[in-house]
């Protein structure tokens, strides 16, 4: 829409997960208000358990960021005229839209000739914020990894004709790779999205000529504006540069011009050395890369939330104390879809579980009319167990359900989600 903000963010990974939501409310910010937004379902559309996906992203942008969304469904090109008429009406409405995980060649197969590549590329042109994550990612550049057919199949590496929507937006020639600090195969390389350096090399040797490889690392966006002509990095990690083996990287914090990434590229190409170019596209923005600050050690974080957490329960401040509460869940999280492991986690998250022990127990404190007293807390614990349980901590879930149970509280789950009741304690 005429006014909005013309954004194309590319996330590696993790775009539902919490160091993502961050930076989901900061796109938001953008329009200063709620605005209509929309999640496209292709790319898993193939997959069995889509309808959970979509569920549990609704859930997710509803909860964690403050924004719902609605599903523009457009499983696969055969859909009927009025499901893709809908799908497109939506996308057409939304003002900012996402798309995500699955397999990039599906939805490549399923956007080949029809509407949906043209819908994106109108709005990245007349305003609006387009969110492209993992799969979707790979779609965005001139030539995208057929991921599962290469990683899972067998087949050589070869590349796929990408949409291209971030050429036509700035003017890049790029091959996007999502996951590029991908560690999940343990003893084999699974970095560059599961391709590893020998195959991502073979790739390289195929790419048309002019094109680079443009990587994101997981739980990180670069956030391209559009307007502006600007680039920034958002998140745990970092985006690479990458031309036949040589590499600059932008690590989180660092703000450069759009331009500035296809001249390191050029400067790559021209043998220049990574040093150069890095520092090349950094002079050129009025904003230095930022470098990054590690986050607090686990054990000092976690020790500042639960001293917030218990002056504002020993305070009153129920709300507040259930703030420190999820600020400790979040920080826990983050360290785990990072990566991290350590004794330092394992005792926060025995320590998240013990604030939840006490703030049960508070509710067994209540005096007067019992319900009206219990109801403050019990809808906040409530709400953690809903968290808990749409991430899959089951034991974290039971654990409130069961501390609950034992001052008189009994839960109820059931369609329309978790009611309670009081019973004689």
């Amino acid at each position: 829409m005429s006014g909005d903000p013309r954004i194309l963010a590319i996330m590696g990974s993790g775009e539902t997960a919490p160091a993502m939501a961050k930076v989901h409310r900061a796109l938001f910010d953008r329009f200063g208000r709620q605005v209509p937004a929309a999640i496209l379902d292709t790319p898993y559309g193939f997959q069995e358990n889509a309808d959970d996906l979509s569920a549990r992203t609704m859930e997710f942008f509803a909860t964690s960021v403050g924004n719902p969304v609605e599903v523009a469904s457009f499983r696969s090109s055969d859909v009927d005229a009025v499901t893709a008429a809908t799908a497109l009406a939506r996308i057409r409405a939304a003002r900012y839209l996402m798309a995500g995980p699955g397999s990039p060649s599906y939805a490549l197969r399923q956007w080949a000739g029809g509407p949906v590549p043209g819908a994106l590329a109108d709005k990245l042109r007349a305003g609006g914020i387009v969110t492209m994550a993992s799969a979707a990612a790979l779609t965005l550049g001139v030539v995208s990894i057929p991921v599962y057919e290469v990683y899972k199949v067998g087949e050589p590496p070869h590349w796929l004709e990408g949409l291209d929507l971030l050429g036509g937006a700035t003017g890049l020639r790029a091959a996007v790779v999502p996951h590029y600090d991908n560690a999940e195969g343990g003893n084999h390389d699974t970095r560059f999205c599961y391709m590893g350096e020998r195959r991502l090399r073979m790739l390289e040797g195929l790419l048309p000529q002019d094109v680079f490889v443009l990587g994101v690392d997981s739980h990180t966006a670069l956030v391209l504006d559009l307007e502006a002509g600007s680039a920034s990095v958002a998140g745990l990690g970092g985006v690479t540069v990458r031309v036949d083996g040589r590499s600059a990287r932008f690590e989180a914090g660092a703000s450069i011009a759009i331009a500035a990434i296809g001249e390191a590229a050029r400067g790559l190409a021209a043998g220049q050395s990574s040093e150069a170019v890095h520092t090349a596209a950094l002079a050129g923005s009025d904003s230095a890369e930022r470098p990054v600050r590690p986050a607090a050690p686990m054990r000092q974080e976690m020790q500042e939330l639960e001293g917030t957490f218990s002056a504002a329960l020993d305070g009153g401040e129920v709300r507040e104390a259930v703030t420190a509460l999820l600020a400790l869940d979040e920080a826990i999280n983050a360290r785990v879809r990072a990566g991290e492991d350590s004794p330092d986690l394992d005792n926060a998250s025995a320590t998240f579980q013990a604030l939840v022990v006490r703030l049960g127990e508070q509710a067994g404190n209540g005096s007067r009319d019992r319900r009206a007293d219990l109801a403050p807390l019990v809808e906040v614990l409530l709400q953690l167990r809903d968290t808990a349980r749409a991430s899959k901590d089951w034991p974290t879930a039971d654990l409130i359900r069961d501390r609950l149970a034992s001052v008189g509280v009994e839960v109820r789950d059931g369609p329309s989600g978790s009611e309670w009741v009081l019973g004689d304690s």
